[in-house]
């Protein structure tokens, strides 16, 4: 809706387009309150944003400046309706899509900020949101924010999807904000639950529409995209009946969707056309690997390490050196995964991350210190980001009772 609605209004009115969308679901509260929800949601919402852009315009127009090129079809009301009409059509609405992702990534703003744009504007996180998935503070978030939209309000113009050259310039930050959407889905820092599958179906989708352009098929877009498929059929097995979080050692295989393993299996394979080698690629092996081993303990865990290793070269990060040392932990035993998280370099950067203390936890519950993982994991609770994770971590609290357990975060 933001996308479409600042395809009509231009690039400089955003704060317009923003504040339609929100008249759009506030009368939604209104009428789905009295009248119940109707049955395409979506469709109800677009039709609305719709009709109050059309009010927008008409009250508008004469004080404002919109969208250059869509000017002339604005100002005559015998034009207007059939021309915004033409806009919320699918085809022109993926392409919005499209000319919004790219327009984030200003070549003013560097790709944190990119991303943190996409990942508020075209994503609807909140700041909160925003923040976990870049593990960094709220405030620190909220200015970050602030500051990429008034570069992004000062463009001319949104992004024409059809400069080549440009797009390939801009593709990596589409790429990693698209890649961060779907991370907030699997296992992010919604105060409301720890698995979000219909943020991890928006990223999806999102990426498929990156795919329908012809620049956006990249052997790196279709890692991603398999990276994707490969973690999402892994959905279904991630929270048990009882609504608790299921670690990857613990889940029901045989809830793992084989056609999406089937469809991330396809998708690597086009990944492989050409010489370049992702964070994508990496990561979507890793998932593989996971994703063809029938039983946990039959988990190629020797190579997942060699994955890893690859991994921290091309994009290092506290966050894979800690699933680097955890995988070495399955591999060499846990005195090996507890001094490589030791090890961690910007391990600071952690502290907040629920599974880093989960992490020592576990490793320290196998060693047979029961009191040092426990302090861990109480630890781990006070960083719990939702009532799912909490009930989680609050269960290994109980567990370091009992005997050591062998199992991973």
């Amino acid at each position: 809706m933001v996308a479409v609605l600042t395809r009509i209004f231009g690039v400089q009115n955003l704060a317009l387009a923003e504040d339609v969308v929100q008249d759009a679901f506030c009368r939604a509260l209104e009428v789905w309150r009295m009248r119940g929800m109707p049955d395409n949601p979506a469709a109800w919402l677009m039709t609305t944003a719709k009709n109050c852009a059309l009010d927008a315009l008409r009250r508008e127009r004469t004080a404002r400046t919109f969208e250059p090129e869509l000017s002339r079809f604005l100002q005559s009301e015998w034009t207007l309706a059939p021309a915004v009409e033409e806009l919320f059509s699918p085809n022109a609405i993926k392409d919005d899509l499209l000319r919004m992702m790219f327009s984030c990534c200003h070549p003013r703003l560097k790709e944190e900020a990119q991303v943190a744009l996409m990942l508020n504007i075209l994503c609807g996180f909140s700041v909160d949101e925003v923040a976990g998935a870049f593990v960094s503070s709220h405030a620190a978030i909220e200015k970050r924010i602030a500051r990429s939209k008034k570069v992004l309000a000062s463009s001319k113009k949104l992004f024409d999807v059809g400069a080549a050259a440009e797009f390939s310039q801009r593709l990596p930050a589409v790429q990693r904000a698209l890649y961060l959407l779907f991370n907030e889905g699997y296992h992010g820092a919604s105060p409301e639950t720890a698995v979000r599958a219909d943020v991890c179906r928006e990223a999806m989708r999102l990426t498929a529409v990156l795919l329908e352009h012809i620049a956006g098929r990249t052997p790196s877009t279709y890692a991603l995209a398999a990276l994707m498929a490969l973690h999402a059929a892994r959905l279904p097995a991630r929270v048990d009946a009882a609504g608790n979080l299921q670690p990857l050692i613990d889940q029901d295989r045989s809830q793992w969707d084989a056609q999406l393993i089937a469809e991330g299996q396809r998708l690597l394979d086009l990944s492989a056309s050409g010489p370049e080698l992702s964070e994508y690629h990496v990561e979507a092996a890793i998932a593989w690997v996971h994703a063809t081993a029938h039983r946990a303990e039959e988990t190629n865990w020797a190579e997942i390490v060699k994955l890893y290793d690859m991994l921290i070269e091309i994009r290092p990060s506290p966050v894979v050196a800690l699933n680097r040392a955890i995988a070495l932990a399955q591999r060499d035993g846990a005195h090996r995964g507890l001094d490589e998280i030791r090890a961690i370099a910007g391990a600071e950067a952690l502290a907040k991350y629920p599974f880093y203390h989960a992490a020592l936890g576990e490793l320290e519950l196998r060693s047979g210190r029961q009191e040092t993982a426990r302090s861990h994991f109480e630890a781990a609770v006070g960083c719990a980001r939702n009532p799912m994770e909490r009930r989680f971590l609050q269960q290994r609290v109980h567990s370091c009772k009992g005997s050591p357990q062998s199992e991973s975060a």
